[in-house]
């Protein structure tokens, strides 16, 4: 892969990003899911992209991988979602870039609702197996974990939210563990994470770990409810045995969103950087090609 670093200020810290350069015109603005870095997050796709002719700009939010800002691995969704905005306005300027799309997957991939319905300039915007209603997904989730996990978990995230009031650094649990354990996630599709996003260790600087307080927040948060906003071109890429994100709030986000396309695949969260990946790297592609190059040639 031909990339560069590159950085933009976003708020109060400095965001770095990957540049993949293109051929075509088109650039893909990429960011990991809940946690997850840019590397492990968007190294698969943001190849297979650039080798159809797509430029890439695939960033870290603030407080986490190589991005600034502090304290670490506090995920915000205000915050992230303002990163986003810096970030588009950041790859509409780099040179040669004439139609910009976004890409995101599982809580980011919610994210791809709000930003494209407020966000009409883009040309795409993909959102894979994205987290469209947070409320079902946690209670799909408490399905999977132990209830005096349950409990330890949420007391860990409040002492966190209160800590953090007075300064204290943030308590972190990790991003995926089995049942019984204080861990983000214990569904089962959840435990192939290091299967789909890094495998051997291949990314062994990635911190698979966030602020305990961040869990708050996501678990009330449904950007599904953007979707009937959303004008652009939309591909929703759904895995029909997903139990992280699940199926069928984003179904029905789909539906919502005019000419939204979408594209359902069997598997679980991963499905689309495993055993589905070809199939749904090449709808992805498709569909790109068809609302970014045609639109820089015919234009």
């Amino acid at each position: 892969m031909e990339r560069e670093s590159v950085r933009f200020v976003s708020g109060d810290a400095e965001c770095v990003a990957w540049y993949y350069p293109g051929t075509n015109g088109g650039c893909v603005v990429m960011a990991g899911g809940f946690g997850v870095t840019k590397e492990p997050g968007t190294d698969l796709f943001a190849s297979r992209f650039q080798r159809a002719g797509f430029g890439v700009l695939a960033f870290d939010y603030r407080r986490f991988g190589e991005s600034g800002g502090s304290p670490r691995q506090v995920a915000r969704v205000g915050e992230q979602l303002a990163d986003w905005q810096t970030a588009i306005a950041y790859a509409a300027e780099l040179p040669g870039v004439e139609k910009v799309a976004i890409w995101s997957f599982s809580l980011s991939g919610g994210y791809i609702f709000p930003i494209a319905a407020r966000n009409p300039q883009l040309a795409a915007a993909i959102a894979q197996t994205p987290n469209a209603d947070g409320p079902a997904a946690s209670r799909n989730a408490a399905r999977h974990q132990k209830p005096l996990a349950m409990l330890r978990f949420a007391g860990r995230a409040l002492a966190d939210a209160l800590g953090s009031l007075i300064g204290r650094p943030p308590l972190l649990v990790p991003l995926v563990g089995p049942p019984g354990t204080v861990a983000l996630l214990t569904t089962p599709d959840s435990l192939r994470t290091n299967e789909a996003l890094n495998p051997g260790n291949k990314y062994n600087e990635w911190i698979q770990a966030v602020a305990a307080r961040s869990a708050l927040r996501i678990t009330a948060y449904r950007p599904g409810r953007a979707a009937s906003r959303v004008k652009i071109p939309l591909l929703v890429v759904v895995a029909d045995q997903d139990q992280t994100a699940l199926a069928q709030p984003s179904v029905d986000a789909a539906a919502q969103a005019p000419g939204a396309e979408l594209l359902r695949v069997p598997g679980g969260h991963y499905a689309p950087f495993l055993e589905q990946h070809d199939v749904v790297a090449e709808a992805e592609i498709t569909f790109l090609t068809k609302h970014l190059v045609s639109n820089v040639v015919s234009g």
